[in-house]
């Protein structure tokens, strides 16, 4: 990617340091593919005495690629989503749910050098329409986002924030929850051979006076294997320990505790992905 993106790129890579693939519960994935190129995936979730599955099957055909997914509360979600349509970087996806009438949607996504946009309506009477942009380039970049529920003719989103990138150093600052919260967010790749990288991010409210601090790391033992870290200034602490087993197989054993009540807060996740 060579311009800014879209507007969720801002902060992103300290998010995904700080919160991608940290879980409590206990998750079986597992994925095949036929020999006319239909992809399934299974997956399955334990979260205390609940189980929750899912069954994603995912066909692609040159531009075009249709995922449905058919879960454990009846619910099958389908999306159609075609690449390059008119303009090069234009996407065009459409999305729906069954038996909910309500959730058709009709998104687009263009990807330009120096901007990126996503705009998306629903297909109802009453449509809520969502607007968002980045502007710059891969050094600076500035977005907003913004939605519009027409039934109350109010906006019930608006977002903004921008992005620097130097080198192996990304900083951010986010303004969220119509104007409430204020997220400053940094990232550093520490060493580009171990993969190392430390990273932070503090978010302050203005309505309850409360600042959120979050620091956390990864490293990488060795090349199959990746270890995560990160603590709160409420005392949460979570480790995390990645190993690929075998091609695109992955193993991942995650805990969190309450360094305030060591005893009686700790939890254990596990996930299991399994790829041919």
């Amino acid at each position: 990617m060579v311009g800014p993106g879209l507007y969720t790129e801002i902060g992103k890579k300290t998010r995904d340091l700080l919160y991608k693939d940290y879980q409590t519960d206990h998750k079986f994935t597992l994925t095949t593919y036929s020999s006319n190129g239909v992809a399934v995936t299974a997956t399955s979730t334990k979260k205390a005495d609940l189980i929750f599955s899912e069954i994603h099957s995912q066909i692609k055909n040159k531009n075009m690629t249709v995922d449905v997914k058919a879960n454990s509360e009846s619910n099958i979600i389908t999306t159609v989503t075609v690449n390059e349509i008119a303009t090069p970087g234009l996407k065009t996806i459409l999305s729906f749910a069954v038996p909910d009438q309500r959730s058709g949607k009709v998104e687009l996504q263009y990807l330009h050098d120096y901007a990126g946009v996503n705009a998306s309506v629903s297909l109802t009477a009453n449509p809520v329409a969502n607007l968002s942009a980045g502007f710059g380039t891969k050094a600076l970049a500035v977005g907003a986002e913004i939605s519009f529920d027409s039934a109350t003719g109010n906006f019930t989103k608006y977002n903004a924030g921008l992005m620097f990138t130097h080198e192996d150093l990304i900083a951010s600052l986010n303004m969220n929850n119509k104007g409430d919260n204020l997220t400053g967010a940094y990232y550093h790749k520490v060493s580009e051979l171990t993969n190392t990288a430390v990273g932070a991010e503090l978010t302050h409210s203005f309505s309850t006076n409360e600042n959120t601090l979050t620091f956390g790391g990864q490293h990488t033992l060795d090349p199959l294997t990746v270890l995560k870290a990160r603590i709160n200034n409420s005392g949460k602490a979570s480790v995390l320990i990645q190993h690929e087993w075998r091609p695109k197989s992955l193993v991942t054993i995650s805990a969190e505790v309450d360094t305030k009540t060591i005893e009686k807060s700790s939890k254990v996740g596990i996930a299991v992905a399994l790829k041919p």
